[in-house]
Order: structure tokens, then C-alpha cells, then sequence
């Protein structure tokens, strides 16, 4: 009892990292009201953020998280080619080492901390413009109306486009929420960044083991859509 009979001061931290990493490599404390991020390496952990040619990005770019140092594991059991791709030579070691591909894209802040924007495997290219779609998913995120929010590329017939899906946290008229919400991400974003249709859904769609089932989100009708084509 004497322990709750005074105020608390708690401290949330938050982790970040692959299991072929054992697990954690990046931490942050949590701020309230401040930009989320991962923070920085672990004590042991190295940090790359590198474009494809395996060379460092500047500040403020974004490019491939990669990782190494004493947490890094061998590799994956009796599967030698995945290995190879996913544990590549360190060019910035003198002793032979490696460090591990995450598939992250990230990029420096200011500060020195590293902001997660999404997925290798999400970065898409409309149009000739080459798009990360955790920026859009993020700053719809930011909105102050949505509790959930994921960004796919999807054939129209017409090209690729691409489509929104909200979770909003109040349910205010989706009509009205379409409109304020093209309008916030209009304040930040390029036009090509801009998703083509926003559906609103009451959850997303989620796998047996609980993450997002990108295949189970609904199909937009685009002979509805109003978009113009030059």
C-alpha cells in the first residue's frame, strides 16, 4: 500500500529490433506529446541507415536500416541463401563482420534519433515517383481522428493507385472526415503522395497470430472514384 500512497514518476521505454538481432537493438523513452521514434542503438548495437549501394544516407533521408555489432546472430538455420541475403558483409568493419538487413526504412532526425517510416517491401512507385508508404500511413496517423490507418497500392485498370484505409477513433460522418482528411494530408505531402480513395472500415483486417492482413482488406471501386488523368 505504501508503495501507491505516494505519486509515481514512470518511465515508459521502447524497444525496437528483429530476432536476428536477438531481439532489441534501438530504445527511446517515451515523452508525452512527442514525435515517436526508435531511438538509438543499444550499448553492443551498430546502426546503419544506407541507400542501395550500401553507402551512408545524409541527415533527414531516408534509406535501409541495417544493423551488426554483439547481437547478431549467425544466420538462419539450414536455409544458406536467405542467409546470404539478409547477412551481408559490413563495409564498415576492419575484422570481417556482417550486419543484418532489416527491410526498415528510416532516417536520421536531427537529434541523431531514428524515425521509422515503413517497409522496404512497401515502398511502391506511381507515376515514376518512388513512394514510401509509411510517410502517408503516418501522417494520417498524426490526425487527431484516426486510431488506425494503412496505405495500399492497388491496380485501378487505369495504372496504379493508391488507397487509404482509416479506423476512425470518434466515427464522425466518413463524408466529413473524407474531406478534412485529404485536406491534412494536403498540408504535408506531394500530390502524388495523395491516396486516390479513402475507405473507412470499423477494424482492420488481422492474420490468426494478429498482424495486418493486407490480402483481407476490401477492394475499392475506382468507377466511383472522382480522379482527373492528364
Amino acid at each position: 500500500d505504501a508503495l501507491y500512497s505516494q505519486p509515481t514518476l514512470l518511465h515508459v521505454y521502447d524497444l525496437y529490433g528483429p530476432s536476428e538481432d536477438t531481439t532489441y537493438s534501438t530504445f527511446v523513452r517515451r515523452e508525452a506529446g512527442g514525435q515517436a521514434t526508435i531511438g538509438r542503438p543499444l550499448a553492443g548495437t551498430d546502426s546503419f541507415v544506407l541507400d542501395a549501394r550500401l553507402q551512408p544516407v545524409p541527415l533527414g533521408v531516408v534509406g535501409e536500416l541495417y544493423l551488426a555489432g554483439a547481437g547478431l546472430s549467425r544466420g538462419y538455420l539450414l536455409r544458406p541463401e536467405l542467409t546470404c541475403e539478409r547477412y551481408v558483409p559490413n563495409p564498415f568493419s576492419t575484422s570481417g563482420e556482417r550486419m543484418y538487413r532489416t527491410g526498415d526504412l528510416v532516417r536520421y532526425q536531427a537529434d541523431g534519433q531514428i524515425e521509422y517510416l515503413g517497409r522496404v517491401d512497401h515502398q511502391i512507385k506511381v507515376r515514376g515517383f518512388r513512394i514510401e508508404l509509411g510517410e502517408i500511413e503516418k501522417r494520417l496517423l498524426a490526425h487527431h481522428a484516426v486510431h488506425e490507418a494503412v496505405v495500399v497500392a492497388r491496380d485501378s485498370g487505369h495504372g496504379t493507385q493508391l488507397v487509404g484505409y482509416v479506423v476512425s477513433a470518434s466515427q464522425p460522418q466518413a463524408a466529413a472526415l473524407d474531406q478534412e482528411l485529404r485536406a491534412w494530408l494536403k498540408e504535408t505531402l506531394p500530390e502524388y503522395m495523395l491516396p486516390a480513395q479513402l475507405m473507412f472500415l470499423e477494424q482492420l483486417p488481422l492474420t490468426p497470430n494478429g498482424k495486418l492482413d493486407r490480402k483481407a482488406l476490401p477492394e475499392p471501386d475506382f468507377n466511383t472514384a472522382q480522379a482527373s488523368y492528364v
